[in-house]
């Protein structure tokens, strides 16, 4: 009998990620997840799914390094095996330019993804507004294909998915030990984060397969991300708008700014619009603390709140969330681990 409850809220691709780790990792767990929604009606499965990261102000830069350095890693290995396919893991070349020319040329993950290096004046020629920009290799992970095969490999483990809606962390106190929390922006009603907010993101899916590499302006607002069966076009960062409906002025500003970057836009059919929130934060947060539930000490572990950049961190954090999950149970009253 596995003696250790724990028990994953949240679906996306920080969800499935962390609760893959923590049921391969401790087979001594009994690892269930909870989810009101599923691929691919997630946030994750709408996002173009590159790996790109950004700088956040408050988490040392040795941290971020590492949380990108192994998911890129992670998805690197599935990209170069016979997963890739299902997996929807894909290597992707191509281009992030520059209207100025900014103060870190090299930034922290310059390291971690493939062939880094500055763009040639020739290169930039094709981008009369930019003055700048870097060229190098990394990833594209497709979340509709992606999440449903992590799903698997999580059931594989042992792992026991049920959909329901947690409203509260009271809900969950009797039936589990651990409790871990990658609910995204649902954090702000569940545990009362008044630090998440949504940021508002459309994207467009077109058929262009004559684009094979991608080309993202710095300012993350403008992006064409070529994929396994479509091109990704967008895109939209409103905060605090919780709009869901498709807005007919950003598709028309997504198709112009793209078009800009890339003329042969114009001859793409569009296949599909699509809106998400993505749950963003000053920093993420992926930390523990323990929790006083129905007279009971419960520990929590956190991992939520990555914004934009929940595919490119996912197995970075999930195994920084894995490694908050043994400091629970090695803490844990013995009787609770009989």
């Amino acid at each position: 009998m596995k003696s250790v409850r724990v028990v994953v809220v949240g679906a996306g691709v920080i969800g499935f990620s962390t609760a893959v780790c923590v049921a391969e990792a401790l087979p001594f767990c009994s690892v269930t997840l909870l989810a009101e929604k599923f691929s691919p009606d997630t946030t994750s499965d709408g996002a173009a799914g590159i790996l790109l990261p950004t700088k956040f102000p408050d988490i040392p830069l040795e941290r971020q390094r590492r949380w990108f350095k192994n998911s890129f890693d992670h998805l690197l290995d599935i990209a170069q095996s016979q997963h890739s396919p299902e997996a929807g893991v894909m290597l992707s070349s191509g281009w992030q330019i520059f209207k100025d020319v900014p103060a870190d040329k090299k930034p922290f993950w310059s390291e971690s993804v493939i062939g880094f290096r500055f763009m040639t004046d020739s290169e930039l020629k094709r981008f009369p507004e930019h003055k700048f920009g870097h060229a190098f290799t990394t990833i594209k992970c497709e979340c509709s294909s992606y999440l449903p095969w992590l799903e698997k490999r999580f059931r594989k483990a042992g792992g026991l998915v049920e959909q329901r809606k947690v409203n509260s962390l009271q809900e969950l106190s009797n039936s589990y030990d651990v409790i871990v929390n990658c609910s995204g922006l649902g954090s702000k009603l569940l545990v009362g984060d008044d630090k998440a907010y949504p940021v508002r993101g459309q994207v467009l899916k077109v058929e262009a397969p004559w684009l094979k590499h991608f080309i993202r302006d710095a300012d993350g607002k403008t992006y064409i991300f070529p994929g396994i069966h479509c091109v990704t076009i967008g895109g939209t960062r409103q905060e605090g708008d919780w709009r869901l409906q498709v807005d007919e002025g950003d598709t028309k500003g997504i198709l112009e700014r793209c078009g800009g970057l890339e003329p042969s836009i114009s001859k793409a059919k569009v296949l599909s619009e699509w809106v998400g929130l993505r749950p963003s934060r000053r920093n993420p947060r992926v930390e523990r603390e323990v929790v006083q539930l129905q007279g009971r000490r419960v520990p929590v572990v956190h991992n939520y709140g990555h914004g934009g950049f929940g595919v490119t961190l996912a197995w970075g954090t999930a195994l920084d969330a894995l490694g908050l999950v043994r400091q629970c149970l090695h803490e844990m009253p013995l009787q609770a681990k009989l």
